[in-house]
């Protein structure tokens, strides 16, 4: 079997999954780029091969059953098995004044479209991953969440959580609870799977405000891709460590 790794980074075209997928690129990976757009998807691999990583374009939108398998037999043919996921891809969802999504007058459309991108897609993806992960020595899947989703954080009148996102955060909460279920399914294997906040980082996502760079953004996902075996799996980290749930 040949000894490189293959990590895929889903929305991978921009942002902190462009840093993450250069990140893994830079400790040897091929890396598969997952991103919907064809021209941005293109773009990004040409710039990350240009950088010395190994990569490759995945046409992936993770909303579609049939995109998100056609990926899957992509990877199969390219790499004939799976390293690492990292689960990037995500939206916000439309914001009201002062980037807030008011809970009492909340589309439901809008709470569906946001968990089924930031949730739904994350299982579909995993789930249509896992043959291929399972092909590896030393699998290893990160979903990239958000301290919002701390509901402790969130309910604590002390703490400085930014604005009311009553779509957005609980999408990150969902996919923190599905992330733990994920583990306890796999505990007797040896995929590890946990789930990072990257903190504000000024990209396209952000409206380009905030204090970290997308580098710093990407590092806590980079070393939890890259965990040895033994390592946690099922738990929820930031730079400074363990976030509360």
């Amino acid at each position: 079997m040949n000894e490189t790794k293959i990590a895929l980074v889903t929305g991978a075209n921009q942002g902190i999954g462009y840093a993450i997928a250069t990140g893994l690129g830079a400790l040897g990976y091929r890396v598969a780029v997952g991103a919907r757009d064809a021209g941005r998807r293109e773009t990004a691999v040409e710039k990350l091969r240009v950088a010395g990583v190994d990569a490759f374009g995945v046409p992936l939108d993770v909303t579609g059953d049939r995109s998100v398998a056609g990926a899957a037999e992509l990877i199969e043919r390219e790499a004939g098995r799976l390293d690492v996921l990292v689960n990037n891809a995500g939206i916000s969802g439309q914001m009201g004044p002062g980037w807030v999504q008011d809970p009492t007058t909340l589309d439901l459309d809008l709470v569906r479209t946001v968990v089924e991108t930031n949730v739904i897609g994350v299982i579909r993806v995993t789930n249509a991953m896992l043959p291929l992960l399972r092909r590896s020595s030393s699998p290893r899947i990160v979903n990239i969440s958000s301290s919002v989703g701390s509901v402790t954080r969130q309910a604590d009148p002390d703490i400085e959580i930014g604005p009311v996102m009553a779509a957005y955060a609980p999408s990150k909460s969902f996919l923190n609870a599905v992330t733990v279920q994920y583990a306890r399914q796999l505990a007797d294997t040896n995929i590890l799977i946990n789930a990072t906040c990257p903190g504000l980082v000024a990209t396209a996502f952000t409206g380009f405000h905030g204090p970290r760079t997308p580098e710093q953004g990407a590092a806590t996902a980079i070393r939890l891709a890259t965990l040895p075996n033994g390592g946690p799996s099922g738990a929820f980290y930031e730079d400074e460590g363990v976030v509360p749930w």
